[in-house]
């Protein structure tokens, strides 16, 4: 996968002449307008306009200089103009034309990528969802470690000190550290969730799974934001989502994601998923700065793609939630169904509890289940929800 060399690429003060990237001038790869690429910085030119300090902070965390252009680091990395335009759009970097802003690094990360598709261990499009799946979830991490966490630490510490004087100094200080910990806990969840895959029964069940997946959804949201101060409110969805966060992954489930007033997660278990669903309607209710919460679970297949959870088990839990009542949990049949097999809740008219005869004759069940009035859900026909509580 190497670079037509005979093409036009004579540079002239490090830019290319003419088109490298065999496109015409409609602004595709290699064209006037370039890939997009890293960084949102300009060239040699743009450079006089930049910040001192923000050039100088650049250098510090990428670890080199700006040296190439992007035709300069696709040709060294030995790769076509159009698969660097891929992978550098894959991962989310705004576009720069062919200035000189590049560096080894992304010659490095180019050759990389490339490398394990010529080496068969990646096709070219899982390449370019490995560079997308990875910029998105490095963007939104920087976005808040920037916004919340280096903002509050950079406030000036003295009277008469800028925050320029404090930025550079304490970045040199946490760039190793946050480094050194964001390897660290890629590894532990990359050991977690090949685990999980690997413990699947058969190779379809690999790709699609069947999981529990419920939807946790803040009651009169919308109205609470026009009553309060978006601060007040950013402090109530911190608080929301930190919480619901701490209560999955300390039961066992995986939180897919959240959106501010809701958050969705998962569990290969269904009683581990019944447990955070009740746990987060306890916790919610002891808190009285906190909505009250309602919580819809549904089991069955799920298509897990880039971290997210897709399928009409997914949309169920989701319409589950939006008709559950208030401070309650409703789950479909087959999660019923599940906690009924496993022994985590009693089947349906069934008279009496077994007993636990190791535990002093405790009652095994941990859930019970009441069923609900048939109803249509838009989209899913009818369905017959299962109020769930806890075991009594």
């Amino acid at each position: 996968m190497t670079v037509d060399d005979t093409g036009p690429g004579a540079e002239r003060g490090g830019v290319p002449d003419g088109d490298p990237g065999g496109t015409d001038a409609s602004g595709g790869p290699g064209g006037p307008d370039g890939p997009d690429l890293p960084g949102g910085a300009g060239g040699p030119d743009e450079e006089e306009g930049d910040d001192p300090l923000a050039l100088r902070l650049e250098q510090l965390i990428l670890g080199a200089e700006r040296r190439y252009t992007p035709f300069q680091a696709a040709r060294s990395a030995g790769v076509s103009m159009e698969l660097a335009s891929r992978f550098w759009r894959a991962m989310g970097f705004a576009d720069i034309g062919q200035a000189r802003a590049l560096t080894e690094a992304d010659v490095l990360a180019l050759r990389r990528l490339a490398g394990l598709v010529e080496a068969g261990l990646l096709s070219e499009a899982m390449a370019v969802q490995v560079a997308r799946s990875t910029g998105q979830t490095t963007a939104r991490l920087a976005e808040w470690q920037i916004d919340s966490f280096l903002e509050g630490l950079t406030e000036p510490p003295e009277p008469g000190m800028t925050r320029t004087e404090v930025t550079y100094p304490l970045m040199e200080l946490l760039l190793p550290e946050l480094e050194e910990f964001l390897v660290y806990v890629w590894r532990r969840q990359l050991a977690a969730a090949t685990g999980r895959v690997v413990q699947a029964a058969d190779d379809e069940e690999m790709v699609d799974r069947r999981l529990a997946v419920g939807f946790a959804d803040l009651v009169g949201f919308t109205r609470l934001t026009r009553r309060m101060e978006e601060e007040e409110l950013g402090e109530l969805v911190e608080a929301f989502e930190t919480t619901s966060a701490d209560l999955v992954a300390a039961h066992g489930g995986r939180l897919v994601k959240t959106l501010g007033d809701e958050v969705l997660y998962a569990a290969d278990d269904a009683g581990v998923a019944a447990e955070i669903a009740l746990r987060l309607i306890e916790t919610m209710a002891g808190d009285e700065t906190m909505p009250e919460l309602r919580v819809g679970i549904a089991f069955g297949t799920v298509t897990t793609r880039m971290g997210d959870v897709f399928g009409t088990t997914v949309n169920l839990a989701s319409r589950l939630t939006s008709i559950a009542p208030r401070d309650a949990v409703l789950v479909d049949g087959a999660f019923a169904e599940e906690l009924t097999r496993t022994g985590d809740a009693p089947k349906a008219g069934s008279e009496g509890d077994p007993k636990d005869p190791g535990d002093g004759g405790a009652p095994a069940h941990r859930f019970a289940l009441q069923p609900m009035w048939q109803r249509p859900v838009r989209g899913l026909g009818v369905v017959e929800p299962w109020l769930l509580t806890r075991h009594t």
